[in-house]
């Protein structure tokens, strides 16, 4: 059975941001390679982005509710599916290899998936705990 790990002091502990940091790092190396022409358009917005990812999650890992954490984790998935597209432009158009990105893509959007299901899973059980200590009272 494996060791469980220590609980997260600092965003920068959760892997799900680790990752989400390495692919915002990635992406800039990629961008870096757009014409010209895409300084203030895609190259731009795929940045933008991409860091909205790490971003939330160090956000939503400040927020004190289950709840306000999901939030932040679910504005940070939807930043990771618009990078999904931007990784398909730039390969429609021919500005470069996006295969290791995608994959990077994929294993930030497994983690993130599971980050998000674990703290709603931890405030149902919350919610559940507090409601069990509310029966048979009267208001």
């Amino acid at each position: 059975m494996p060791t469980p790990r220590p609980a997260a002091q600092s965003f920068r502990d959760l892997v799900v941001w680790q990752k989400a940091h390495q692919f915002v790092l990635s992406v800039y190396r990629l961008t870096e390679s757009f014409p010209d022409r895409e300084k203030f358009g895609l190259s731009h917005q795929m940045r933008r982005a991409a860091v909205s990812v790490p971003a939330n999650i160090a956000e939503g890992f400040g927020k004190r509710s289950q709840a306000e954490k999901a939030r932040f984790l679910n504005i940070a998935e939807g930043s990771l599916e618009e990078c999904r597209y931007y990784l398909i432009l730039a390969h429609d158009l021919g500005y470069g290899q996006t295969d290791s990105l995608t994959v990077a893509l994929e294993e930030v959007s497994r983690l993130l998936n599971a980050y998000a299901r674990a703290i709603l899973a931890s405030g149902s059980w919350l919610l559940a705990s507090i409601s069990e200590g509310y029966q048979g009272r009267s208001p």
